[in-house]
């Protein structure tokens, strides 16, 4: 699940990190691209506690100085990030990183630099990112669903219509922001996700 501030409606990020880890998500990820870094440290360390307290992964999306800053499991990192080799140096060989690809090469890249996972999208267009990569579909996934051995993540106008179709693609799981954020019943949106893996 990505917890973005701006991609939430009036919920709190760690009361929504709380509910969706009581009914079975295990990875979190921080995303805030606007807010002062001051700011974003306080979410990120709050988030932080709230994941270890769950028994959940929390990563950082794009910033390893607040990744480290937090002792965050992780960062996630888009192509226009730090260099993976650079991420890793600094970060450490037990940090978990992984790599947001957009089509065959970026993913033949990232698995031969040994990201720990890939994010793969966008799916769908999408709200939450305003200026993503053009929409690269189910079948774009399963196009590049051979050529690495890494968790893939499906990530881009994520429903939980579109999930049985993702997996059997060959998604491992799926990055979800709006659909958990901004629905009804947070425990019953993140309770039908779950659902659909084994």
């Amino acid at each position: 699940m990505i917890l973005d501030p701006a991609a939430s409606s009036e919920r709190a990020l760690v009361d929504v990190l709380t509910q969706a880890a009581e009914h079975g998500v295990r990875l979190f990820q921080y995303r805030d691209k606007t807010s002062p870094m001051r700011e974003a440290y306080r979410q990120a360390a709050k988030l932080r506690r709230a994941a270890a307290d769950a028994g959940a992964l929390f990563f950082v999306n794009d910033r390893c100085d607040l990744a480290l800053a937090v002792d965050a499991d992780g960062v996630h990192l888009g192509q226009d990030d730090l260099p993976l080799s650079h991420a890793r140096s600094l970060l450490g060989p037990a940090k978990i990183i992984g790599v947001s690809t957009h089509r065959a090469s970026q993913v033949q890249e990232a698995t031969s630099g040994r990201a720990d996972y890939l994010g793969f999208g966008p799916i769908f267009p999408t709200r939450t990112k305003p200026h993503h990569e053009p929409a690269v579909g189910i079948e774009g996934l399963r196009h590049i669903r051979p050529l690495t051995q890494l968790p893939v993540f499906a990530i881009g106008g994520i429903t939980i219509d579109s999930l049985d179709a993702l997996i059997e693609a060959g998604a491992d799981g799926a990055a979800v922001i709006s659909a958990i954020l901004n629905a009804p019943n947070v425990p019953d949106a993140v309770r039908a996700f779950m659902a659909r893996f084994p």
